[in-house]
């Protein structure tokens, strides 16, 4: 059972209609020195400048995604400005000078995307709108690992500017419904995902 908190931000898992994830990803480029680390599994915007950043709202109705968000960063490639060699990294490290860094990002907005909430979530929540427990910054995520730390908030609702509604449940061996720290599957809602969002950038 889920008993600890272990986020570990948004994983693709598969489709909405059931297909498996392919691991089908869209290159989006990084701006070389931007000054945030984004890790594996963090929700991402494309800004004005056509570059990758890390959003940094919650998806609430007050606080919603910006227009540009595109989906979830999966990793990066950069050419490394101390070895002069190509990089292959599970997140980008804030500040890297790389002219040719370059984003992987999961952008399909059917995609549905396992990830832990900060606490319980019962079966009634099926169905419901949720948001990300908290802003994600250069802070929320692991440099040993790569890995987001990103959870989900346990305050649903049936809001239309809402971020994400939740799908399904895991049910495993270490997890169902109603654990202590619920893992749940969640897809993009329309309003908070740049695809389906008329808003341009």
């Amino acid at each position: 059972m889920s008993a600890t908190a272990t986020p570990y931000g948004l994983k693709p898992v598969n489709e909405i209609g059931g297909l498996p994830y392919a691991g089908s990803t869209r290159q989006i480029k990084i701006a070389s020195g931007y000054g945030s680390n984004i890790f594996y599994g963090q929700v991402v915007s494309i800004v004005a400048a056509g570059t990758i950043e890390v959003v940094t709202t919650v998806g609430s109705a007050a606080s919603p995604f910006p227009a540009g968000t595109i989906g979830v960063f999966v990793g990066c490639t950069y050419t490394n400005p101390t070895t002069g060699q190509l990089t292959f990294s599970q997140y980008f490290p804030s500040g890297t000078a790389a002219s040719d860094a370059m984003a992987y990002v999961v952008d399909d907005y059917n995609t549905l995307f396992q990830v832990q909430a900060a606490g319980s979530l019962a079966q009634a929540t099926l169905g419901s709108n949720a948001v990300l427990n908290a802003a994600q910054s250069t802070s929320t995520g692991s440099t040993t690992t790569g890995n987001s730390n990103t959870a989900l908030s346990t305050t649903v609702a049936t809001t239309s500017g809402i971020a994400f509604r939740i799908v399904d449940f895991v049910e495993s061996t270490t997890s169902t419904v109603g654990d202590t720290y619920t893992d749940v599957l969640v897809k993009f809602n329309p309003v908070a995902h740049s695809y389906n969002n008329p808003t341009g950038i």
